[in-house]
C-alpha cells in the first residue's frame, strides 16, 4: 500500500517535471525570437550605401512639349480662333512683304538719284542726259515728261497757256505720279499696324469665353484647369502685337525715306524746268 502511494507519489512528481521541463523548452525559444524581433536594428549592422552613379538626362527627357504652347492652341481650337490665327499670319506677311519691295524700290530710286547727278546733269544737251539716264527709273519718267511738254506745245486748248506754265504743269502732274508710286502699300502696313493688336485681342477675348465655358461645365477652377487655356488665349495678344509693331516701325521708316526720295526728285524736276524754260540749271 505504501508502495502503491510511493509509486503514486513518484509517477505524479515525474510528470510535474516533465511538464515543467515542456514548458520550459517552449517559453525560452519564445522569448528569444521575441526578443530578437524587437531589436533587428541594434543587432543587424547597417549595409553600406551603394555607389550612385549620375546617369545624364537624355534629349528626351530635357524637351518636354508644352501641353499649351502655339500647337496646342491651333489643335484644341474652334474655327473662330484658327480664322483669327490664320488672318494674323496673312497680315504679317504682307506687311513684310510691302516693307521689301519698298525697300527695293526706294533703293532703286536713290540710285538713280545719284546716277542722274553723276551723268544727266554733264550731259551736253537734255535729250543726251535722258538716253543716260535707266529705263523705268522716276527720273527718267519726269525727264521725258518734261521734254515732252516741252517740244509739244501746241493745239488750241493748250496755245493758250504759255509754255512755263504748261511745261510746269505737266512736271508737276509727273511728280505727283512719282509721289503716289511711292506711297502704293504704305496703306497695307498702316492698316496692319493700326488693326493687328485688336485683332490678337479678339482672339484672346474669345479664347477665355471658350476657357471659362469648360470650366463651368467641367465644374473645376484648379489652377491646372484655369492658367492653361487662359494662357493659350493670351498668345493671340501676343501674336497680334507682334505683327503690329514691325509693321508700325516699318511704316514709320519707309516714310521718312520716301521723304527724302521726294526732296531729291523735286529737287531734279525744278532744276530741269529751269533748263528746259531758260536754257540754264
Amino acid at each position: 500500500m505504501n508502495h502503491f502511494f510511493n509509486s503514486r507519489s513518484w509517477a505524479a512528481k515525474s510528470l510535474a517535471s516533465l511538464l515543467a521541463a515542456l514548458v520550459l523548452a517552449v517559453s525560452v525559444p519564445i522569448a528569444a525570437f521575441a526578443q530578437a524581433a524587437s531589436e533587428p536594428a541594434a543587432t543587424a549592422p547597417a549595409p553600406a550605401p551603394a555607389a550612385v552613379t549620375p546617369v545624364a538626362p537624355s534629349i528626351s527627357e530635357e524637351a518636354v512639349e508644352n501641353p499649351y504652347g502655339l500647337k496646342a492652341l491651333w489643335n484644341q481650337g474652334d474655327i473662330v480662333a484658327k480664322t483669327t490665327l490664320t488672318i494674323l499670319v496673312i497680315m504679317s506677311m504682307a506687311s513684310w512683304y510691302v516693307i521689301f519691295t519698298k525697300l527695293l524700290e526706294q533703293r532703286t530710286m536713290l540710285k538713280s538719284g545719284k546716277d542722274s547727278g553723276d551723268t544727266f546733269w554733264k550731259s551736253t544737251t537734255v535729250k543726251d542726259g535722258l538716253s543716260n539716264l535707266s529705263e523705268g527709273t522716276a527720273f527718267r519718267f519726269i525727264a521725258e515728261q518734261g521734254i515732252k511738254a516741252n517740244d509739244h506745245h501746241e493745239g488750241t486748248m493748250v496755245e493758250s497757256i504759255d509754255r512755263q506754265t504748261w511745261v510746269s504743269m505737266t512736271m508737276d502732274r509727273a511728280v505727283g505720279s512719282v509721289q503716289s508710286r511711292l506711297q502704293d502699300g504704305m496703306a497695307v502696313l498702316a492698316t496692319v499696324g493700326s488693326t493687328a493688336p485688336f485683332v490678337g485681342l479678339f482672339g484672346t477675348v474669345w479664347g477665355i469665353y471658350n476657357a471659362l465655358v469648360k470650366i463651368g461645365i467641367s465644374g473645376q477652377a484648379s489652377i491646372d484647369k484655369v492658367a492653361g487655356p487662359v494662357g493659350e488665349s493670351l498668345i493671340m495678344t501676343a501674336i497680334g502685337l507682334a505683327v503690329a509693331v514691325p509693321a508700325v516701325m516699318g511704316y514709320n521708316w519707309l516714310i521718312r525715306r520716301n521723304k527724302a526720295i521726294m526732296d531729291q526728285t523735286r529737287a531734279f524736276a525744278g532744276d530741269l524746268h529751269n533748263v528746259l524754260i531758260a536754257g540754264k540749271r
